[in-house]
């Protein structure tokens, strides 16, 4: 099965996050977003027999995490499964990193929750505030473990994404990040 139609329709931002998915059909060899595992290759669109139900589903790659999931084509547009992010939200993401951090007060596991929830949405934006608000320069006070953990996957998911819509390295997008985030 080469080539699938598969239509989304645009659905208001909900509360755990996930954004919009535009109308766009995927296809075999497609990269897209899923939003708990990042960027990932739409390997073939496949019918499959579960519980002696014929199912269609997605089978896509995520060579990063050496990992392939089998969507059900009816629970896509739920899990928050979208094409790559356009040069606008590319842009507005690196925006956001210039901008000025919001003093956070509340407490880090609560803060800490909330950095993980921006981070699953997928949401380039969302992914680049959590990099704002966790990235430390050299003069600054080091971080926790668990701030570093949730910086480097916060850093790796808008690297990953980036990379791919740019046909670069990720290491590439990495420093560039940096360099945006020592000028602010």
């Amino acid at each position: 099965m080469g080539s699938f139609s598969y239509i989304v329709h645009a659905l208001p931002k909900q509360s755990w996050g996930f954004k919009m998915i535009q109308n766009r059909s995927f296809s075999s060899g497609d990269l897209v977003v899923y939003p708990a595992h990042g960027v990932g290759k739409v390997m073939s669109i496949e019918m499959q027999e579960v519980a002696g139900h014929q199912l269609q589903v997605f089978v896509i790659s995520f060579s990063k995490n050496r990992m392939t999931l089998r969507l059900p084509m009816k629970k896509a547009q739920d899990a928050g499964l979208r094409a790559l992010s356009t040069e606008n939200e590319v842009q507005e993401a690196l925006g956001t990193l210039k901008k000025r951090i919001k003093s956070k007060k509340a407490i880090w596991s609560r803060r800490a929750q909330e950095y993980e929830m921006k981070i699953s949405s997928g949401e380039l934006t969302s992914i680049a505030e959590v990099i704002r608000e966790l990235y430390r320069s050299g003069d600054q006070p080091d971080q926790s473990y668990s701030e570093r953990q949730i910086y480097q996957s916060a850093l790796q998911r808008l690297a990953s994404e980036l990379a791919a819509i740019e046909a670069i390295d990720e290491n590439q997008v990495i420093a560039r990040v940096e360099e945006i985030l020592q000028a602010a």
